[in-house]
């Protein structure tokens, strides 16, 4: 028993050595192995196998994309602002050895180099134009990374600005403008919305007024067709009828009171034809008279007086008497006409609210 002791002391250390020996990398690491302190090779993921006592590992890096968020920042704009700057960079390891040997920090250089390009890149925008391109920084930050930490083995795939910080009161100049804009913009919005309302309602009182003149314009054709063709059966029928003077002269002084109807009509002439149509309807009554009255003339074929001194005959004393009381009563008859019509005129004016003078025109 005791001559196998030492068999299994020296198969333990045996099982020692070779488990120090055995090295297992996980999926998406690295790790750099240095021998006798210098680099020798990169274990890939898996099994590997170092030398004990030889060799040893150095540094261990995760190849996944890893996120780093820098400090906010100040920086001068090219208006002497003071702007703190929040950025998140998305880099990735692609060579362990050179980010172990090329540098000796690689996260504090990154942030460095961030802080002093975007000092750079700031520095020659004005405040305005910074908050609005930050495509354009985040652009010309990855290019001036990339190309830096290409040598440390560190590829930039992104970098976002997380936020523009300006001082307090450039924030309240910027909320006042922002109000004064909005403001404008409504007022603006307003009156153009008024604008369209006006043009639409001055376009729909247009369309009304053009359809209302359309429409009375027909009426007025129809209403003058029609007394067109009223006016044309009466003339036919008073030439059909053949109407003496007698007849047109009372039909004028009858219609003669229409003449002062409208509500226009404050002053009246009363035309030269009314004595005119009087006289037409005095001469008629006292045709009728003379043609009553017996003729005192020699009718035709009567035989001749006897010789012997003429005697001359004066008229029948009752028959002239008979032809002066017609023509009297035609004349009276003419002049109750004129006075009624003068009287219809006078009321037609005091309907109308005022009473105008009739006067016969020359």
């Amino acid at each position: 028993m005791e001559s196998a002791i030492p068999l299994i002391i020296f198969a333990v250390l045996l099982v020692a050595i070779a488990l120090s020996a055995i090295r297992i990398v996980p999926q998406a690491r690295a790790y750099n192995i240095e021998r006798f302190g210098r680099y020798i090779r990169t274990f890939d993921p898996g099994l590997n196998f170092i030398i004990p006592g030889v060799d040893r590992v150095n540094t261990k890096f995760d190849l996944r994309e890893q996120v780093f968020t820098s400090r906010p920042q100040p920086v001068i704009t090219e208006d002497n602002l003071v702007v703190n700057i929040d950025t998140v960079l998305y880099y990735q390891i692609t060579h362990p050895k050179a980010a172990a040997y090329e540098v000796a920090n690689y996260i504090q250089a990154i942030d460095q180099l961030t802080v002093t390009t975007l000092r750079n890149v700031i520095g020659s925008m004005d405040l305005e134009k910074t908050l609005t391109s930050r495509e354009e920084i985040n652009t010309r930050l990855r290019g001036v990374l990339d190309e830096t930490t290409g040598k440390w083995g560190i590829r930039i795939n992104r970098v976002e600005i997380k936020a523009i910080d300006p001082p307090p009161t450039i924030k309240e100049a910027m909320e006042k403008q922002m109000r004064a804009d909005r403001d404008k913009r409504a007022a603006i919005l307003h009156a153009e919305g008024e604008r369209q309302s006006r043009i639409l309602k001055a376009e729909g009182a247009r369309q009304q007024a053009i359809l209302e003149a359309q429409g009375d314009q027909q009426a007025a054709i129809l209403r003058a067709d029609g007394e067109a063709k009223a006016i044309e059966r009466v003339f036919q029928a008073v030439h059909a009828n053949n109407a003496d003077a007698k007849l047109l002269a009372y039909k004028y002084l009858e219609t003669l009171p229409s003449l002062a109807e409208g509500d226009g009509n404050t002053f009246w002439v009363i035309p030269g034809e009314l004595t005119e149509a009087v006289k037409n309807v005095s001469h008629a009554f006292a045709g009728e008279a003379a043609r009553s009255a017996p003729s005192t003339t020699k009718r035709q074929g009567e035989a001749e007086p006897s010789e012997g001194p003429t005697q001359i005959t004066g008229p029948d004393p009752a028959q002239a008497s008979a032809s002066a009381q017609a023509a009297a009563d035609a004349a009276q008859a003419a002049e109750r006409a004129v006075a009624d019509a003068r009287d219809d005129v006078r009321r037609a004016g005091a309907r109308m609210g005022s009473t105008p003078e009739p006067r016969d025109s020359d």
